[in-house]
């Protein structure tokens, strides 16, 4: 993890989708003949890290394919602290990203519901999967506004960063996810760690009173995170964070390990038919 990953076992494709064009990595058994349910993969600052490319790999071995967008920074390289500062002040002030309370859901989410859309076509089952990290970690349920999204997954929410209590959806789009939610009987999964300072309980608590006993949370001690991370984090993610990428400890036992296990197995439960079992 501390080695730049050439992600050469994904195929870049260049998907343009609402006149926008984004690089998206592939992996998996659907990437060339469609026959697997799909799951976007959004990647955390400061990038699509090893950490990221990981993760994407324990979905795909799980037996979906992967579509990954690259949304910014540099893809598979351990940034520095240097570079990954940079690459989160560009974000912060970028028109497809909406960092500050009281602007809404980002722009680019009308890409990323667009690009789910294409992915269930591609790939059929009923439904895709969405997991989002940090910084894109509430655009997974702003991708419930697409129908095809049957599994959102929230893990360490970042955004807004200047209100704890935000969720970075405004109340019309809150109302119509959780109508979703109770209509199709569907679920969010939610994660963070009990100190994190860019995920503060106040925000799970807002998203709890907005989308009631759909929305299922989990918090895992502090305790439980990975110290041995690289320099980005080092320097300016100075509370555990991260719960499936650079925080995660690949043991048996470990409570961020059973974490992505939960994750594996409610992509199976929401996208693979009970006859294929």
């Amino acid at each position: 993890m501390r080695a730049d990953d050439p992600l050469s076992d994904f195929t870049p494709r260049e998907i343009t989708l609402n006149d926008v064009s984004k690089r998206v990595y592939l992996t998996g058994s659907g990437s060339s003949n469609g026959s697997g349910p799909a799951v976007i993969v959004m990647t955390e600052m400061p990038g699509i890290s090893p950490h990221v490319a990981r993760f994407a790999r324990w979905v795909r071995d799980a037996g979906f394919t992967v579509y990954m967008p690259s949304l910014f920074g540099r893809d598979g390289v351990v940034a520095t602290a240097e570079e990954g500062a940079a690459v989160f002040q560009k974000a912060c002030v970028s028109a497809e990203f909406r960092a500050f309370a009281g602007k809404g859901s980002s722009p680019v989410t009308l890409w990323l519901r667009a690009l789910a859309n294409l992915a269930h076509a591609e790939c059929g089952g009923p439904g895709v999967g969405a997991v989002g990290m940090c910084f894109t970690g509430n655009f997974a349920l702003s991708m419930m506004l697409e129908p095809a999204v049957l599994a959102p997954v929230v893990s360490q929410p970042s955004l807004p960063m200047d209100d704890p209590a935000g969720t970075g959806l405004d109340t019309a789009e809150l109302q119509a996810i959780r109508q979703r939610l109770e209509d199709e009987d569907l679920t969010v999964m939610a994660y963070r760690f009990e100190g994190d300072a860019f995920c503060r309980a106040q925000r799970f608590a807002a998203f709890a009173e907005a989308l009631g006993d759909r929305f299922i949370s989990r918090v895992l001690p502090d305790s439980a995170a990975n110290q041995d991370t690289a320099p980005f984090f080092k320097r300016y993610v100075t509370t555990p964070h991260s719960v499936v990428t650079a925080h995660l400890i690949d043991e048996a036992g470990q409570p961020t390990l059973a974490a992505r296990d939960e994750i594996l197995a409610f992509f199976r439960s929401r996208l693979v038919p009970a006859d294929s079992n």
